[in-house]
């Protein structure tokens, strides 16, 4: 390693020849003495290339580790130094120019004017854009590039973060909404306007980038190596003045970095909120905003909150327009509009537990890859083109021989006619590849467990005839079975507006049948006895029983698990649910049991909204068989005085 000739510490890197009384000396000198000299082109060209006093020690430090690095090869200085350090070394020294021993061969074409300028300025501009090329993706390129799917709708929302980002201060939106109702799609959305020009004066020239917060934490071993990425972010960001930071999960700043005596990222960004400097558009949800940045009262009042609703139906069926080429691209196959109208809504009847748009899209996704993999004609068609594509290279092999056969050739040229024809044909025939109905009622299968006949087929015929198949395996209870027929033909129909589940109370005494009864029925309707939920009162006689069924209180042991109840209803929201013997449960279990029946609605320890709509509730009891009272009269028989001894029961317990 060269040592500079002036310092003895630093590697040499700018070589010299200087003539001193007709002899010549060539010295080798650090950035740091050469600037120290100030030499003048030195002086410029580190002007040109943006290196200020203070960078340039860390520069040295730098040529010192790759020096002593494992990477360093003698006279290798073209793999190893940075390129403008590359050009000063490879430059060729005339001893016939003038005192400073010809540095303007030294430098080469850096001083040539017009060439100079691009150059200088295109270094510049990559050094000034380093932690942000490195630490997050640009999002503007990528819109311009069309690698983002079209954004449809949310006007609203992207007027209202494009009025607030064009305040003088606290110029910050944050969406705020549910997991997967398009708070980053809006983000996309305002990086394609700004590219399109379809915002106003004052955004034309922004650009958007995704902050890539893992990037910037991962690496960071010893303490202020995080402080000094997000500082240079920042600095980069405010020196540039036309970015715009989209930070996805916004509320994860709140202790990204975070140690003992140190900043963590959200306190390095507060001061340049807060007076404009940096702009970013933040992503969370709810939960997250309420958790972390309303406890932060500093950084909540830096942000100007924008709420994202979640969509409607028919937006729903819009936005599924708008995406619908990317899908019908990828898959290759065709869909309709009635099969978006239907994914949009297939999406929101049955899977409760996610939130459109993205459950709709989730849904027309796996539907596209179901029916593209099912496909003979997709399958076909690419057995041919791959059959095309092995006989076209095996053809190039033969005539690069040098003793070509030329009938094998003609054969194998045949060949490439026939497939090309096949081909064609095959191309034909996958253009009819459509994605319908019955794939859309698959999934929904696969992800709820709710038979695919449910959601399209024969279950109104099913429903139409649920009389003759109980009766064939219930004897004797003839009049049990219409009733509960004609109300479950009732609740399927929708004749009402509330959205109730269909609920019975099954009363006699033990052994006639009543548990019987809804085993069949939970067979007869979902074809197995598995969508049965089953719960024994007997279980629920205490008071704090109630908190098996929807999950215990904040503070309990148990918390973070679900209710009983609740989370089976979830998962399996079509299905039956027998409560046994309920005259042994506590009066607060059937204050719980009212509000699903009244109201068809219940919401768990978590506060997650669960739905009972589609379920058929039914409960059994023996109220009134202990009584052995044969009652006053002759005209009475054994049926009647059984009846009025349950429905006296049932009075005493249900009052």
């Amino acid at each position: 390693m060269i040592l500079c000739n002036r310092c003895k510490k630093r590697p040499a890197v700018v070589f010299i020849t200087a003539m001193n009384g007709g002899t010549q000396k060539n010295e080798g000198l650090c950035m740091y003495c050469a600037r120290e000299l100030q030499i003048p082109q030195i002086k410029d060209y580190m002007e040109q290339l943006g290196i200020t006093d203070d960078e340039i020690d860390q520069l040295s430090e730098q040529m010192m580790e790759l020096v002593d690095g494992d990477s360093f090869e003698p006279g290798g200085a073209s793999t190893v130094l940075p390129p403008f350090i590359q050009d000063m070394i490879n430059g060729a020294s005339d001893p016939k120019s003038g005192k400073s021993g010809g540095f303007g061969s030294l430098f080469g074409s850096a001083f040539e004017k017009s060439e100079s300028k691009k150059k200088s300025d295109s270094k510049k501009k990559d050094k000034k854009l380093k932690f942000l090329e490195n630490y997050c993706t640009n999002l503007s390129r990528r819109a311009e590039e069309g690698k983002i799917d079209t954004i449809v709708g949310r006007d609203r929302e992207i007027s209202r973060v494009v009025q607030i980002l064009s305040r003088r201060t606290k110029n910050n939106p944050c969406l705020i909404g549910e997991p997967g109702v398009g708070k980053t799609a809006i983000a996309e959305g305002i990086a394609q306007r700004i590219n399109k020009g379809e915002v106003p004066f004052n955004l034309k020239d922004k650009r958007v980038y995704l902050m890539d917060l893992t990037a910037l934490v991962a690496g960071t071993q010893f303490r202020g190596q995080f402080e000094s990425r997000m500082k240079g972010l920042v600095d980069e960001v405010r020196s540039e003045g036309n970015i715009i930071l989209f930070i996805d999960e916004v509320h994860s700043l709140v202790g990204t970095g975070d140690s003992e005596g140190s900043m963590n990222a959200a306190n390095i960004l507060k001061p340049a909120l807060s007076r404009g400097e940096v702009q970013v558009i933040g992503a969370t949800t709810f939960a997250e905003y309420r958790k972390y940045i309303e406890k932060d009262s500093a950084l909540e009042r830096r942000f100007q909150p924008v709420t994202v609703d979640e969509p409607t139906v028919d937006e729903t069926f819009e936005i599924l327009k708008g995406i619908r080429g990317h899908y019908e691209e990828f898959h290759r196959v065709r869909i309709s509009d009635e099969l978006l109208r239907e994914c949009a809504v297939l999406s929101e009847r049955y899977i409760n537990d996610r939130f459109l748009p993205d459950k709709a899209i989730d849904l027309l996704d796996e539907g596209c890859a179901l029916a593209a993999i099912e496909s003979k004609d997709l399958a076909e068609y690419d057995r041919k083109s791959a059959e095309l594509d092995d006989l076209v290279e095996k053809a190039g092999e033969m005539e690069d021989e040098d003793e070509v056969d030329f009938e094998k050739l003609a054969t194998i040229k045949a060949d490439i006619l026939r497939a090309e024809e096949e081909l064609e044909y095959a191309a034909k025939k996958k253009d009819s590849a459509r994605v319908s109905e019955e794939n859309i009622a698959r999934v929904i299968e696969l992800w709820t467990g709710i038979p695919a006949n449910k959601v399209v087929g024969p279950e109104l015929q099913k429903i139409a005839h649920l009389e003759e198949s109980l009766k064939k395996r219930v004897i004797g209870q003839d009049e049990a079975v219409e009733t509960l027929a004609k109300a479950i033909r009732r609740k399927r129909v929708q004749l009402s507006k509330r959205r109730r589940p269909a609920s019975f109370i099954f009363v006699g005494p033990t052994g006639v049948g009543k548990t019987e009864l809804v085993k069949v029925l939970a067979s007869e309707m979902f074809d197995s006895t598995e969508p049965l939920i089953r719960f024994d009162m007997t279980e629920f006689m205490e008071k704090h029983a109630v908190s098996k069924l929807i999950g215990s209180p904040p503070g309990y042991v148990g918390y973070d698990e679900a209710g009983q109840l609740t989370e089976k209803v979830r998962r399996q929201p079509y299905s039956v649910i027998l409560f046994d013997e309920i005259e042994k449960a506590h009066p607060d279990v059937m204050n719980i049991l009212l509000q699903i029946l009244d109201e068809g609605k219940l919401n768990d320890s978590q506060g997650r909204n669960i739905n009972f709509e589609n379920t058929i509730v039914v409960m059994t009891s023996n109220a009134g068989s202990a009584d052995k009272s044969t009652g006053v009269g002759f005209n009475k028989t054994t049926e009647d005085i059984s009846k009025e001894r349950a429905m006296k029961g049932l009075r005493e317990f249900l009052r």
